[in-house]
């Protein structure tokens, strides 16, 4: 994921330095160049979740890095435009309780099961580090209505669209002291019964260089059977976001 993230930063800086090239703006202000690069940042939370798979609000985020280029429709001053992109997508989930996914035996491989730590590693531990990441290659979508017909780097736009998602990596990380001081750091990645491809729809509104956006999952988390508790959960992701140019 790092090596993917550092990709994404070299191509702003390439970006950067093309647009210093072209025309000028004020200070302040959005490099002219016709594309968004985004950075978004949010919670990540499950809908229609049992019970007892209650996740810790604020540490349970989303981080996702798209790139979208915009192609007016209807007509030069319609306002109209159609943003097809490409991107990546990580979202962490944060269960209480000192609890995490690990593989449930009696399904298999592609399953999980939410266990308190203390039940794999001893009851005599000290937990230090306890994530859980899914991390997805997302094609976005969008159908945006720009305020300023004439110019879409200034006034306020909205949007409606939808993402389409592979799931390419998902893994726990947790990082304990044992019961003889010895400091351990486990990170297990497989697929823990997660649902390889994901889609929703997704609501953008804001300027743009920065904006509010919501995610409405429509598809099921995890794969039917083979997650905690017979779970049919799906995602809501939420946040801010902004446009490097």
């Amino acid at each position: 994921m790092k090596k993917i993230y550092t990709v994404l930063f070299t191509l702003v800086l390439l970006q950067s330095s093309f647009a210093q090239e072209g025309p000028k703006t004020p200070i302040g202000g959005r490099p002219n160049i016709p594309s968004d690069l985004s950075f978004e940042f949010g919670f990540n939370q499950l809908n229609n979740r049992p019970e007892d798979m209650s996740l810790n609000f604020f540490r349970s985020r989303t981080f996702n890095v798209y790139f979208q280029h915009p192609i007016k429709i209807f007509g030069e001053t319609s306002g109209m435009t159609i943003n097809p992109g490409i991107g990546v997508g990580t979202d962490k989930y944060a269960f209480k309780e000192a609890q995490n996914l690990f593989n449930n035996e009696l399904i298999g491989p592609e399953s999980s099961e939410l266990l308190n730590i203390s039940e794999v590693y001893g009851d005599n531990i000290r937990l230090k580090t306890n994530t859980f990441a899914a991390n997805y290659f997302d094609i976005p979508l969008d159908f945006t209505y720009h305020l300023n017909k004439t110019n879409h780097t200034k006034g306020f736009r909205m949007s409606i669209g939808g993402k389409f998602g592979f799931l390419y990596e998902a893994h726990s990380k947790i990082k304990y002291t044992d019961s003889d001081g010895l400091k351990r750091k486990v990170k297990d990645s497989q697929n823990y019964g997660l649902e390889k491809f994901r889609y929703g729809l997704t609501f953008k509104a804001g300027s743009p260089g920065f904006y509010t956006w919501f995610y409405y999952g429509l598809n099921k988390t995890f794969q039917e059977g083979r997650g905690p508790f017979g779970t049919e959960a799906t995602q809501i992701n939420f946040g801010v976001a902004v446009n490097v140019f």
